[in-house]
C-alpha cells in the first residue's frame, strides 16, 4: 500500500540538526581528526525489518558538516526495508564522514523506529473505519519530525501543539462542565476543531448535546465503546467523530477498531518505539 507522508519538515529538521552538531562536535571532533585526509565511502546499511523513515536528513546533516560530502540514495521514503538492505552511499572526506555518522544514525534510526511501529497499527486496524492517530506526547525538539514519521507509517496527526485545535480534557472538566466549555470554545474559536474527552456513556450523552466536532472516549471498556458508537448514531444529522483513548496496545487495538469508532489515538507511537537497526559501513 502507498503512503503519502507530509511534506519533510526542512526547518524543523534544520534548528535541530544544528542542535545536535553542537552538543555532540563542541570545539571539534578530536578523534576524526585523527584519521587520513583522504576521500572515502561508506554505506548505511538496514540491520533489521521495518519502514524506512528521515532520509532526506543525511543530505541536510552532511550540508552543515562539509559541502564536499555527496549522498546517493538507495531506498525511497517510507517503503519497508529488510536486513542487509543497503539505505545509501556517502562518499567524501573521511573526517567528514566519522564526524556526522552519530547524528545521522540517532534521528534516522529513531524516526524509522517510529514509522515502523506506525505501520504495525495501521496494519492491523485495517479493513475497519477505525483511523490511527498519535498525540503530543514527543521529546522536545523532535515534534515536527516524529509526525512526520507517524505520517510516513500511515498514521494521521493529531494537533500539532497547544495552539491548532481545542482539547477539553478533565482536567479542564474540574473548571467547567462540558456544556460550558464546548460552547466558549466554539465562540472564542470559531476556525478550530473542538474536542472533548468524556469517561462514561452520561458525559458522552451531554457532549453530543453540544458542537464538539470529535468527542475522545478515554479509558472506556469495549463494551461501553460499542454503546458509544450506536448511541453517536442515533444522534441524525451530526459528524462528530469518536476517538479512543488510554490503554490500547497491538493486543487490544483490532478489538477497539472493530467496536466503530473513527479514531484510536496511540502515544507510544512517539514514545515507546523501538528503533530501526541501521549501522554506517566504511569501505
Amino acid at each position: 500500500m502507498s503512503f503519502q507522508p507530509l511534506p519533510f519538515p526542512t526547518q524543523a529538521a534544520l534548528s535541530l540538526i544544528r542542535l545536535a552538531l553542537s552538543e555532540d562536535i563542541g570545539s571539534g571532533d578530536v578523534t576524526a581528526a585523527l584519521t587520513a585526509r583522504r576521500h572515502t565511502t561508506a554505506y548505511l546499511v538496514c540491520k533489521g525489518n521495518g519502514v524506512i523513515c528521515g532520509l532526506p536528513l543525511i543530505k541536510l546533516i552532511y550540508q552543515q558538516i562539509d559541502p564536499r560530502v555527496r549522498v546517493t540514495y538507495h531506498a525511497q521514503e517510507g517503503k519497508a526495508v529488510k536486513p542487509r538492505q543497503r539505505l545509501a552511499h556517502i562518499t567524501g572526506p573521511a573526517q567528514s564522514l566519522l564526524t556526522g555518522e552519530r547524528t545521522v544514525l540517532n534521528l534516522l534510526c529513531a524516526l524509522s523506529g517510529m514509522a515502523t511501529l506506525t505501520r504495525r497499527y495501521v496494519d492491523t486496524v485495517r479493513g475497519t473505519v477505525a483511523k490511527i492517530y498519535d498525540t503530543r506526547k514527543t521529546q522536545p525538539g523532535l515534534r515536527q519530525l516524529s509526525k512526520y514519521a507517524v505520517r510516513t507509517g500511515g498514521g494521521f496527526n493529531h494537533r500539532m501543539g497547544l495552539y491548532d485545535m481545542v482539547l477539553i480534557k478533565d482536567n479542564h472538566l474540574t473548571v467547567k462542565g462540558i456544556t460550558e466549555a464546548v460552547q466558549k470554545a466554539k465562540l472564542r474559536y470559531p476556525d478550530l476543531p473542538v474536542e472533548v474527552e468524556v469517561e462514561n456513556l452520561v458525559q458522552l450523552k451531554e457532549a453530543l448535546s453540544t458542537k464538539a466536532d470529535i468527542i475522545m472516549l478515554d479509558n472506556m471498556t469495549l463494551s461501553d465503546m460499542k454503546k458509544a458508537v450506536v448511541l453517536t448514531k442515533a444522534i441524525g444529522g451530526r459528524t462528530v467523530r469518536l476517538e479512543a483513548s488510554g490503554g490500547i496496545t497491538l493486543r487490544n487495538l483490532r478489538e477497539v477498531a472493530k467496536t466503530g469508532v473513527h479514531r484510536i489515538a496511540i502515544g507510544a507511537l512517539t514514545h515507546s518505539y523501538s528503533i530501526l537497526d541501521i549501522s554506517m559501513d566504511f569501505k
